[in-house]
């Protein structure tokens, strides 16, 4: 669920969906509805046509949550920056 399994295809595992979201994202602070939208938009643009649905979205959002990527302040997304970003 979190790594790609034999059931989980590896562009619906858990990571790689945190992954798209960042990307997409452009870590800037988001709604989750602006979230949700840009990475769907993501995967549209990216040849990526395994369905997420929202659930999945929210729970790859938990895992970045975990992670330590991401926080939830006031309604917004905020995305972290990485330890050592330049």
């Amino acid at each position: 669920m979190i790594t790609p399994t034999k059931g989980i295809a590896p562009q619906r595992a858990l990571l790689t969906v945190g992954a798209q979201i960042l990307l997409s994202s452009k870590r800037q602070t988001l709604t989750v509805t602006q979230a949700w939208r840009r990475l769907q938009q993501w995967r549209a643009d990216n040849d990526h046509h395994a369905p997420v649905p929202f659930w999945w979205f929210v729970l790859a959002l938990d895992v970045l949550y975990t992670l330590g990527t991401v926080e939830l302040r006031d309604d917004l997304l905020v995305f972290r920056e990485a330890p050592g970003a330049a």
